[in-house]
């Protein structure tokens, strides 16, 4: 793939987000999106690249979250849900849209099903929810209910905490 090319998928890319903005549920007309036919040649293959781009978009978000040396040394579970929480209004900040059509159209997308599953597993185990020996169904069930509250916003990310303010915390009752 040419630069060009690289480029020019982009722009579709973009180009169905805004097309999809006020009627995210509804199918993708390829027609009324300039070149999307020519390169994508079905929906399919243009929400698949969708969901790739917020699969690199939410990976890396989690990672940020993750890299954090004193969220990966936390005790409980509920500092990685806290992290989890975060990455994901993170990466969904600006990219309302985007989510909302990759949501909208998992149940007509057979394609998508097992990368939406497979994405609710990692959240579930990423979060300390899930361990990965559990069954998949499991798994699922629990990426579901995170996914859930994710998505109604219940998940409410605790303020993260500057080394500096946690070292005079515990420096205050010393004085």
């Amino acid at each position: 793939m040419s630069w060009t090319d690289f480029y020019r998928r982009r722009e579709i890319l973009q180009a169905a987000v805004r097309h999809a903005q006020h009627t995210p549920a509804e199918p993708l007309a390829l027609d009324e999106i300039p070149g999307a036919a020519d390169v994508f040649g079905t929906e399919e293959n243009l929400l698949l690249a969708l969901h790739y781009q917020w699969t690199q978009r939410l990976g890396g978000h989690l990672r940020a979250e993750l890299a954090d040396p004193e969220d990966a040394a936390a005790d409980g579970a509920g500092d990685q849900v806290d992290a989890v929480s975060r990455a994901w209004q993170r990466a969904q900040s600006g990219h309302e849209t985007l989510r909302a059509l990759l949501d909208g159209a998992v149940e007509r997308c057979p394609a998508l099903a097992p990368l939406h599953e497979s994405e609710l597993r990692m959240l579930a185990i990423t979060a300390g929810l899930a361990d990965p020996a559990e069954p998949r169904a499991e798994i699922t069930k629990v990426g579901h209910a995170l996914g859930s509250l994710l998505r109604a916003g219940d998940l409410r990310p605790a303020r993260r905490r500057s080394p500096m303010g946690h070292l005079m915390r515990l420096l205050a009752p010393s004085a």
